[in-house]
This record gives structure tokens, C-alpha cells and sequence, in this order.
């Protein structure tokens, strides 16, 4: 899925998000402000002398806000398209919350306000194990594994594993 050449700002905004949020980017701009504090008696605490940090911030500042933004969308993204595949592929789940990001406030509050009940009906059911039992999660399992398609390469490799099974259980 990758672009072999890539696209320069997204590979640049990757590498200065990770590097900006590492110890060394924070001990970096920790001795950036220790030598300018540490300068303005040289500079008898001039305007200039503060101008040249406050400006150095202000600029640092308003491009990190930027990128900042974009690593957020990127992730925001990556969740939806992650959690887009769970409802997907849950029998369960309700194709319709798949574009959920798309939904008026009004529309949101509504849901929230189902989903609050849900809760609420749960919380009334004092005893975890009827809901979250290893019994009840065998059966989810084996309920969703007769529902899957298996696509014709992984019966043949199903069928093989099968053998080598057989093969095995025969020896011993």
C-alpha cells in the first residue's frame, strides 16, 4: 500500500513528531533555555536578549502546532479505519456506526443516550461471569469461525494442516 517514493511531507512530519517527542528533543531545548538564561547577565537582560527566545518559541511553536495536527489526523484515522473493521466483521455490530464520525451532535447525543441505557441494563446484572464467561467466549468464537468465508488458499492449507495432524495422531 505503500508509495515507494512517498510523500515528503508525510515521511518529514513522521520523523520530527517522533523525534520531538524523545527525551533527547526535551533535553535539547532544557539546555537551550539553561544557556539563555544563563546568557542574560552577558546581555544585561536586554530586549533583544529576550526577543531572541520569545520569537525562537513563537516560531517553533506555530509549525509544531501544524504538525502536530497532522499526526493526530493520521491516527484519528488509522482508530476509525481499525475500529470501522472490528464492526465490520462483528455479526453483532451494527453496520450503520461504521461512518459514526459523520453525525451531527444531535444525532451523537442520541446514540450516546442508547448506549448509556445499555450500560445501565448491564450494571443492574450484578454477576460478570453470565456475560464474560471462557464458556461464552469458546461459543462467540466458534459461532464466528463457522461464519467466516475461508478463501479457497486457506482451505488448502487447512487441509494440509489437517493431514500433518493426522499424520501425527496416527504415530503416537
Amino acid at each position: 500500500m505503500k508509495n515507494s517514493k512517498g510523500n515528503f511531507f508525510e515521511k518529514a512530519s513522521t520523523k520530527i513528531t517522533n523525534w520531538t517527542g524523545s527525551p533527547a528533543a526535551f533535553g535539547i531545548a532544557f539546555l537551550i533555555v539553561i544557556v539563555w538564561i544563563l546568557s542574560g547577565p552577558i546581555f544585561n537582560y536586554s530586549d533583544t536578549w529576550q526577543l531572541v527566545i520569545n520569537t525562537g518559541t513563537t516560531v517553533i511553536t506555530f509549525l509544531m502546532v501544524f504538525l502536530i495536527q497532522k499526526s493526530q489526523n493520521k491516527d484519528s484515522k488509522a482508530i476509525q479505519l481499525k475500529l470501522n473493521e472490528l464492526i465490520a466483521a462483528s455479526k453483532h455490530a451494527s453496520n450503520r456506526m461504521v461512518d459514526i464520525e459523520d453525525l451531527t451532535e444531535t444525532e451523537l447525543d442520541v446514540l450516546h443516550k442508547y448506549y448509556q441505557k445499555l450500560s445501565s441494563i448491564a450494571a443492574a446484572d450484578q454477576d460478570i461471569h453470565k456475560s464474560h464467561s471462557i464458556d461464552a467466549a469458546v461459543k462467540r468464537h466458534n459461532l464466528k469461525a463457522k461464519l467466516v468465508p475461508v478463501e479457497e488458499s486457506d482451505k488448502k492449507n487447512t487441509k494440509a494442516q489437517q493431514s500433518k495432524e493426522n499424520n501425527t495422531d496416527a504415530k503416537s
